[in-house]
């Protein structure tokens, strides 16, 4: 219905600006993603727009408006802030709603969070000190290996080979590469490497329950991971349908709840 009141959930993070805009029955009826930039002020505005026309709705159809993320108090039309911790564990238990270790790849930093049954957290680590194993680092290698990003996840699926590279740092990965295209290694087989140590780098920050999920724009774009990460733990991993707006539907849930 055109005069529902509507729920937005604004994720500003380093690298990406996720808006979402939830209807009272929970479903999400618009969405954006952008760069955040250097006005994060003005890129919220500009995803909203987006959004609502997407939605089919007006702006003052918006009972309430949630930011998270890095930039969340740059939100100039938020009526509230949470944590990324708290809305992507809110997101991911609203598509899974169990007992569940959540992997979020952002574009400069990694999470593991971890649910109990109930959607309770029982615990989380974050890393933020390096790029390796983020999105920051698959950009950094596309560069190096000439392919475009959104290339580089068929490269990985199609290659039955790997090369695993010795390094986590990505200044150091960097020579590795060149050192092995030199050597005349296949490019795929090492983007398939770099994708595995994306994966080993992540995975060594925490152990996981059974029910591993996977977020973030990084698994969004380069679903292999994915797969890769099922292969070495050895279990299903769980992608959610909208794997790179958790964090805002986890808002927009937010903004709900307390309206």
């Amino acid at each position: 219905m055109a005069n529902e009141r509507i729920f937005a959930g604004v994720d500003v993070g380093s690298s990406r600006t996720k808006t979402v805009l939830m209807d009272a029955s929970k479903q999400v009826i618009g969405h954006d993603v952008r760069h955040s930039g250097t006005v994060f002020s003005q890129t919220a505005e500009d995803g909203l727009k987006v959004a609502l026309d997407m939605a089919k709705r007006p702006r003052s159809a918006i009972a309430k408006t949630v930011s998270t993320g890095y930039g969340r108090h740059n939100v100039t039309f938020s009526n509230a802030t949470k944590t990324e911790i708290a809305c992507h564990a809110k997101g991911s238990y609203y598509f899974f709603p169990k007992e569940i270790a959540i992997i979020d790849i952002g574009g400069q930093d990694n999470k593991i969070i971890k649910l109990d049954p109930l959607g309770g957290r029982r615990g989380f680590k974050m890393n933020r000190k390096c790029a390796a194993g983020t999105g920051a680092f698959l950009e950094e290698m596309s560069l190096r290996l000439n392919i475009p990003l959104e290339e580089m996840d068929a490269h990985a699926a199609q290659s039955e080979d790997m090369v695993k590279l010795g390094s986590y740092c990505t200044v150091f990965s960097g020579t590795e590469v060149l050192e092995n295209i030199r050597n005349g290694e296949p490019v795929a087989a090492i983007i398939k490497g770099l994708f595995f140590s994306v994966i080993k780098r992540v995975l060594e920050m925490d152990s996981l329950s059974d029910n591993v999920v996977m977020t973030g724009g990084v698994v969004a774009h380069n679903p292999h991971l994915a797969e890769m990460a099922a292969e070495i733990i050895g279990k299903p991993v769980l992608v959610p349908k909208l794997p790179q707006f958790t964090g805002a539907i986890g808002a927009a849930l937010y903004a709900m709840d307390t309206h």
